[in-house]
């Protein structure tokens, strides 16, 4: 069973949906969470917001937060997360926002990425300093995004794998 197909059998195993708001990687995290057959019975949609007002006027991002901290931010991917899960009415929600390159961006070099977890119990970001490709620094993102939600799920959840 490959990372995402554990995690699907572990939001069944906590009766959970997960949603998604992308920027830095363009939907590529909801194709991943789609790919296995019965993902629709946990993974309740997603939101790609590659433009800065979307992010605001489909998440909720609030204006302050991208005035003063910037898109690339840890802020930034929490309010996404939240704002998703909040839309979505999934239990939890991943976001990720960064720089995928090929030229930096708010004045953060290329890797510099934030993934965004909002849950029950509220939401968390983790700075990730990637290297490679443009399509290498998606993947690993999406890969990384996974597998937080992974961590978080068998931690709350003792019964799951």
């Amino acid at each position: 069973m490959d990372q995402v197909e554990e995690l699907h059998a572990a939001l069944r195993d906590a009766d959970a949906t997960v949603a998604t708001a992308e920027s830095l990687t363009a939907g590529r995290l909801a194709a991943m969470l789609t790919d296995p057959p019965g993902a629709s019975q946990t993974y309740r949609g997603g939101f790609v917001t590659y433009a800065t007002e979307l992010k605001h006027d489909l998440l909720g991002v609030p204006v302050s937060v991208i005035e003063t901290v910037g898109v690339v931010s840890g802020e930034c991917a929490e309010a996404m997360a939240a704002g998703a899960q909040e839309r979505s009415g999934a239990t939890y929600a991943l976001a990720t926002t960064g720089v995928a390159g090929p030229e930096e961006q708010e004045g953060k070099p290329v890797g510099t990425v934030y993934v965004g977890l909002s849950g029950p119990h509220g939401e968390t970001s983790t700075l990730l300093g990637l290297s490679g490709s443009r399509l290498e620094i998606q993947r690993d993102t999406c890969l990384f995004a996974v597998d937080e939600l992974l961590r978080l799920l068998r931690r709350e959840h003792r019964r799951v794998r």
